[in-house]
């Protein structure tokens, strides 16, 4: 199944819907679509989880990218794995997160895709797993191997 994006935006809040995976496939889109709301809108995102049964490492660390840009990130409905995902790599502290009927439901539109290619995924998921390494040391152990990889997958790319 193929992740889904949809997005409303009013003077005050961003909201993005992810319906499916939210994994490196769809991370460059999220990062583009979340950067372009609140740059045209809110200062706080709402994430809607509530149809998003898991979450990768590459699309958590884009989301820690986008705390330091915004006032506020939250998160609406994660499932208990993502939420445990969050606990784990310590980063629950750096967003809300809330239960309940999504506000704006019926002002959800489906989100542009942009045509990613191989190296812009590679240097989002890069850049993805230092941010989750720099905002928490006992992440090192776990990621140091996958930035390496992709460092060094970078430079085969050229």
């Amino acid at each position: 199944m193929t992740t889904q994006l949809q997005v409303a935006v009013t003077e005050s809040v961003a909201c993005v819907r992810v319906e499916g995976s939210a994994n490196f496939a769809v991370s460059v889109d999220f990062k583009s679509v979340a950067t372009q709301c609140c740059d045209a809108g809110g200062r706080v995102l709402l994430l809607d989880l509530a149809a998003c049964p898991n979450m990768d490492s590459t699309f958590l660390g884009i989301l820690v990218g986008l705390t330091g840009k915004l006032d506020r990130i939250e998160l609406l409905n994660p499932c208990e794995r993502v939420t445990d995902l969050l606990e784990n790599l310590g980063v629950l502290d750096l967003m809300s997160v809330g239960q309940g009927v999504n506000p704006f439901d019926d002002r959800l539109e489906a989100a542009g895709s942009t045509k990613t290619d191989k190296r812009a995924l590679t240097e989002a998921s890069l850049e993805a797993h230092k941010l989750l390494m720099e905002v928490n040391p006992d992440n090192v152990p776990k990621f140091k191997d996958v930035a390496q990889f992709l460092a060094e997958d970078l430079e085969r790319q050229g």
